[in-house]
């Protein structure tokens, strides 16, 4: 044995070669974290003294080869001094370099999943083996940062310029067949035998029948295109890339300034800009707020499968009502293995609800990432009935039926003596309360809420909603079946709206009274766009439907009349009155054209700003509402609500909170979410804000939860403001 350690050890093979090893002995999994790169350096370092060594292969025993670096253990870095921060990523830049030195060939052997530093420490050796089964890639960018062991000057110096911006700036696994078309991996192998190829590949280096040194070269020395081609290169890159990330985040106009810098440098060079540029990243609040994204998915993640642990297995589903709704949920539970029956009235309805499972499954085809095989495969799965009897037999029924408690009542009475005393009972209500549904049955403790958000296969939040009697079992259950069709489950006790509708609905009605107090709507959309939403949300009224949101205003005004009542006639309420329900009638707050592609493109709608001056106020003029105060009484509205719900405990933890709206309503993820911002504000300087808009009303009035945090300096995400 030439090194042993608790994360990796070296041992001799038999043909003058050497097998360095991860095995991590405490973990279930490979980390670069202090304790593995400790112990990788001091393993490089081993190897360098022994003469008799004549080739390296790297390799796991662990399910997958290295899942990347440690960010839990590694964000402590970024808030270190610049010098220091880039003498440790040095210091790791140097190890990976002494091992590409090596007097002798190396090869890795990647099993399983190879992402961010653990693909960069395979790029650092002269060839690449991956399983047909794996992945690998360079996700970095996902985190506000971007790669900084190396990445970003070996990775174009193998697969080319273009390549490598793709890979680094979309920050996607790539799969076994595209990275070994791109030469980011040198060959694919059935994962039974990757160590038979590694080690052949070794052997036929060690015989000089590969030239490894070529390869070395390319990875130490500059990018292959003269400098015009190199300048049109990142010039595309440029506007292509930073078009699409836009103005809210830095790491990829610094990855593409870093990438510039050093493409023609030799490696040593080469990696001190890279450092600088990757330090430059980490210590922007936007890598902050992105890791603190990561940390707070992973959190949620741990706790789901801790309450998983008591779920009940889900063999089949079925789901009430084939809509578009019905029809995105069947489409999801078939495309990740759960068969499902759609159930409606009549026949018309299914077949609706068939359709929007087979355009959806064709945009998969088309794109190339399903073939027509497995696409009717998957549509095996999805059946349809007019009669309950068919989803007798089911594990978990979903009802989606039309938005009305009566109605939703009915049927669950109605399916209830249907199907087995086992069956979950989930009603995918948006506003209902679960606890007032679950009366209509004689097993409450089956009942619960499962809130899917439209489009389906777009939007990953699913809701679920304990009622007052729900079980423990038929909530995780829930939740079980939740991951396993590929959704991100956050748990939320019953109230109007839940979770997220319910802070939806303070941020909308601010808007409201902004239009309604004379401020222009198409402003305020572009406004709250800069901010970073998606949308403004006069056009969000109109995405949602202005009949929804009518009806789900009247829910929420008449559970929470004291701050979300509206007390004056609303530009939304007297467009739906004259039925503009926005894209789907073809107008509301805007007027709708379908492109070319069949999509509803939104143009300024002169009949629409008439009417909204209709029904203003008018107490100001438009002009005399500033930026700043649009974007407070717009962020306010919201971001106090959320201090409510984990003040009365609909959520259990900011992370919950914060998650429910990046992944249901698309709060800009650079700003970290509502808590998270209000931390970046500060908590005094944020109900000092709201201390302002009181006279508003007590949509602003801060929360006890707030002031006692205020009071303190506290934060929502660790220590002192």
């Amino acid at each position: 044995m030439i090194y042993e350690g608790q994360s990796l050890s070296v041992k001799k093979l038999d043909n003058g070669g050497a097998e360095l090893n991860f095995n991590r002995s405490d973990l279930p999994i490979n980390k670069l974290d202090h304790k593995t790169l400790t112990e990788f350096k001091e393993a490089i370092v081993a190897l360098s003294r022994d003469t008799s060594v004549k080739g390296l292969l790297l390799t796991s025993s662990k399910k997958d080869f290295i899942v990347g670096a440690d960010i839990t253990e590694f964000i402590g870095w970024f808030g270190l001094p610049s010098d220091e921060f880039e003498a440790k990523l040095i210091d790791v830049h140097k190890t990976f370099a002494t091992m590409e030195d090596f007097p002798f060939p190396t090869v890795s052997a990647i099993n399983g999943v190879a992402l961010g530093g653990g693909f960069e420490l395979p790029l650092s050796t002269d060839y690449r083996i991956m399983t047909t089964k794996g992945r690998v890639g360079l996700p970095e960018i996902n985190l506000g940062i971007f790669p900084g062991w190396g990445g970003s000057f070996r990775l174009p110096r193998l697969i080319g310029l273009d390549n490598a911006f793709k890979w680094i700036a979309m920050g996607k696994p790539q799969r076994p067949a595209d990275a070994l078309k791109e030469g980011g991996v040198d060959a694919v192998v059935e994962p039974d035998k990757l160590y038979d190829a590694g080690l052949k590949l070794l052997e036929r280096c060690m015989a000089g029948e590969m030239d490894y040194e070529a390869r070395r070269e390319e990875k130490r020395n500059g990018i292959k295109l003269n400098k015009m081609e190199q300048l049109m290169a990142f010039e595309t890159a440029r506007g292509m890339i930073l078009g699409k990330a836009g103005p809210h985040y830095p790491a990829p106009k610094i990855m593409l300034n870093a990438m510039q810098t050093h493409a023609n440098m030799h490696r040593d060079e080469a990696m001190v800009v890279e450092v600088k540029g990757f330090v430059k990243a980490a210590q922007t609040d936007v890598a902050a707020n992105l890791v603190g994204l990561f940390l707070n998915d992973q959190a949620l993640k741990r706790q789901a499968s801790k309450l998983t642990k008591i779920a009940s297995e889900i063999k089949t589903a079925s789901v009430l009502g084939a809509g578009v709704m019905g029809g995105g949920i069947a489409y999801q539970s078939a495309l990740k293995g759960t068969p499902i029956i759609m159930k409606d009235i009549n026949d018309e309805a299914l077949e609706l609800g068939m359709k929007e499972a087979k355009k959806l499954l064709a945009k998969r085809v088309k794109r190339g990432i399903m073939t027509e095989e497995v696409m009717m495969d998957t549509l095996s799965r999805i059946n349809t009935t007019l009669t309950y009897g068919d989803v007798a037999n089911t594990d978990i029924v979903v009802e989606a039926v039309v938005e009305n408690v009566d109605i939703k009542k009915s049927v669950l009475a109605e399916l209830e003596g249907v199907v087995s005393k086992d069956t979950i009972l989930a009603s995918n209500t948006s506003t209902i309360s679960i606890t007032e549904l679950a009366t209509a049955t004689k097993h409450p403790e089956r009942v619960c809420g499962m809130h899917f958000f439209n489009p389906v296969p777009l939007m990953p939040l699913v809701e679920v909603i304990r009622g007052e009697k729900s079980s423990d079992e038929t909530i995780a259950t829930t939740v079980a079946y939740a991951l396993s069709i590929g959704k991100k489950p956050i748990v939320v006790n019953d109230c109007p709206g839940f979770m997220v509708n319910r802070v939806l609905f303070p941020y909308l009605n601010a808007f409201e009274k902004l239009v309604n107090d004379g401020a222009d709507f198409l402003h305020i959309d572009k406004v709250m766009e800069r901010f970073g939403w998606p949308m403004g949300p006069a056009y969000l009224l109109d995405v949602v439907g202005l009949d929804v949101a009518c009806h789900g205003s009247a829910v929420m005004a008449e559970g929470f009349p004291d701050r979300m009542k509206i007390d004056f006639d609303s530009a939304t309420e007297a467009m739906y009155k004259k039925k503009r329900l926005g894209q789907k009638s073809g107008s509301g707050y805007y007027r709708y054209e379908m492109d070319r592609r069949g999509r509803p493109q939104k143009k300024v709608d002169k009949e629409a700003i008439t009417m909204v001056a209709k029904t203003s106020s008018a107490i100001r003029q438009a002009d005399e509402f500033s930026d700043e105060e649009i974007v407070e009484r717009m962020m306010l509205s919201l971001c106090l609500e959320v201090v409510r719900c984990l003040e009365d405990k609909i959520v259990d933890s900011p992370e919950s909170a914060d998650m429910s709206l990046i992944w249901g309503i698309g709060f800009p993820p650079f700003r970290g979410g509502a808590l998270r911002y209000i931390d970046s504000i500060g908590t005094k300087e944020f109900v000092t804000m709201a201390e302002k808009y009181a006279d508003l009303g007590e949509a602003y009035a801060v929360p006890k939860l707030l002031a006692d945090m205020a009071s303190n300096d506290l934060k929502f995400f660790g220590g002192k403001s």
